[in-house]
């Protein structure tokens, strides 16, 4: 009586097989929490636990109460706990106030709110560049010389 008749033409349940719900690749290991393992695929990780880990994610928060140790490579993290390790950020590391950051550490931006701490073999990432910046700055260059010479001939 009350049920929705299907469409024949349309495939059955199509968008759900091709686009997973939004915040579905989403990590959370608790407080109290021990984990050791590999995390792969995760857009966002949030550690308020204790994690020796190998991870790759787009976003990473360690909680005050989270430690993590390993080989982290993340976009974005805000650390407020903890980290220790290899550790690349190739967007924005923030340190929170009683965040602390320790071991080989490369980064592309750095915010560290007062309290923050920071130890290790620490890299900056240089930015990439765009092909057409580089030419443009290779261009000027070139026209500058030119008009030099012309300048110096008169």
């Amino acid at each position: 009586m009350f049920d929705k008749k299907k469409d024949s033409n349309e495939p059955e349940s199509s968008i759900d097989v091709f686009r997973p719900s939004k915040g579905s690749a989403k990590v959370i290991i608790g407080n109290g929490v021990t984990m050791k393992g590999e995390i792969t695929k995760a857009d966002e990780v949030q550690i308020d636990g204790t994690a020796d880990v190998t991870m790759k994610t787009d976003n990473l928060i360690v909680g005050a109460t989270g430690i993590t140790n390993g080989n982290v490579e993340t976009h974005n993290a805000d650390i407020w706990g903890k980290i220790d390790g290899d550790f690349k950020v190739t967007g924005t590391l923030t340190i929170q106030e009683a965040g602390v950051v320790s071991g080989k550490i490369e980064y592309q931006n750095l915010q560290i709110k007062l309290g923050g701490k920071i130890d290790g073999e620490i890299k900056v990432s240089d930015k990439i560049k765009n092909i057409s910046d580089s030419q443009k700055k290779e261009n000027n260059s070139t026209t500058k010389s030119l008009q030099d010479g012309i300048s110096s001939t008169k």
